[in-house]
């Protein structure tokens, strides 16, 4: 039996590209990072950024995932671009609106070694070097996330986060996306085949990609 909607808590620079990918072609209608106007006849939801309309949702609603009906899974929630800094998934409020009203909702943590993760981010398109220690972000004030202590420090209080949240439950899979067994894991936690995995938005192909968060601060 398949899953319900399907949210991922991964930071970026952690495999949510390729998770994008491996979902869209098992038939899930994936939003990532920002809604595609291709991807709905929705006009008001045209290039909007997916944590903008998770917090629309939950603060109008009480339901995060009110303005996602026309899809099945998000894989990228954050955003940190000029004029939005959104990080749903540090939000503990954001967190248990889902599961009190998506009970079959299943929740993926995409995760790569720390370290390696944060020297990806300070290569990311400023991400290190600019966007995250220019803005206020869950676990990481302003000023910080210029090193990679500091933005591995921050990674790792964040998987500890997700591992609390969901202690005891049955609605978490953390990966790792370079673990080969990663699509069988991940396809019997969803109860779906996944007939693609790969890699996606590597740092060589960065001004390639067209599911990251690409813009400057």
């Amino acid at each position: 039996m398949s899953a319900g909607f399907v949210i991922n808590l991964g930071l970026p620079k952690t495999g949510t590209t390729t998770l994008s990918r491996a979902l869209r072609r098992s038939g899930l209608k994936v939003a990532d990072w920002r809604v595609r106007p291709a991807q709905t006849d929705n006009e008001a939801h045209h290039n909007q950024l997916v944590g903008e309309l998770v917090y629309k949702g939950y603060f109008e609603t009480g339901d995060p995932l009110a303005e996602f009906s026309d899809f099945g899974a998000i894989t990228e929630m954050s955003a940190i671009v000029p004029g939005h800094n959104f990080w749903p998934q540090t939000d503990w409020g954001v967190l248990r609106a889902i599961m009190d009203q998506h009970p079959d909702a299943r929740f993926l943590l995409s995760a790569r070694d720390p370290e390696k993760t944060a020297e990806s981010m300070l290569r990311w398109n400023s991400l290190g070097k600019r966007r995250l220690p220019r803005q206020y972000v869950p676990g990481l004030p302003f000023g910080y996330g210029k090193t990679v202590p500091e933005i591995q420090r921050w990674i790792e209080g964040h998987y500890a986060f997700c591992r609390h949240v969901f202690a005891g439950t049955d609605k978490l899979l953390e990966f790792n996306v370079a673990d080969v067994d990663a699509p069988e894991k991940i396809s019997a936690f969803l109860g779906r085949d996944l007939p693609w995995w790969g890699r996606a938005n590597t740092n060589a192909a960065e001004q390639d990609a067209t599911d990251a968060m690409t813009q400057e601060a």
